[in-house]
């Protein structure tokens, strides 16, 4: 059964290794070897990780000669950003309403 890219990129993202990876290629492109330094795991394990965020469309790879630069690719993030974003709608209004409210509770609108 396939995963809806929503998942694939959640659970792409629930490993703090591969946030790692992404916050690194934010930065700009660059090859396995230089994602792989700060890492205290083997440069197949690394690449392990890199498939999972090249599934779920969190990166892609290049090809010029013996290099293959990794790239972010954003579009994956804006996705979970507008699923997040109606939550936080209706946390705002709910706030937002709780405060109307505790504003009522204090005739001078002050709030303790």
């Amino acid at each position: 059964m396939s995963q809806d890219r929503l998942s694939q990129t959640l659970n792409a993202l629930a490993d703090p290794t591969r946030r790692a990876i992404l916050a690194r290629l934010s930065l700009g492109e660059t090859s396995v070897s230089e994602l792989a330094e700060p890492f205290d795991m083997s440069l197949p394990a690394v690449s392990k990780h890199l498939k999972v965020l090249e599934k779920a469309g969190l990166i892609s790879r290049g090809r010029e000669a013996q290099w293959r630069p990794c790239k972010l690719e954003p579009e994956p993030l804006k996705e979970v950003d507008a699923w997040i974003g109606e939550y936080r709608k209706m946390w705002e209004a709910r706030f937002d309403r709780l405060d109307a409210y505790l504003k009522t509770l204090k005739p001078d609108g002050e709030v303790h």
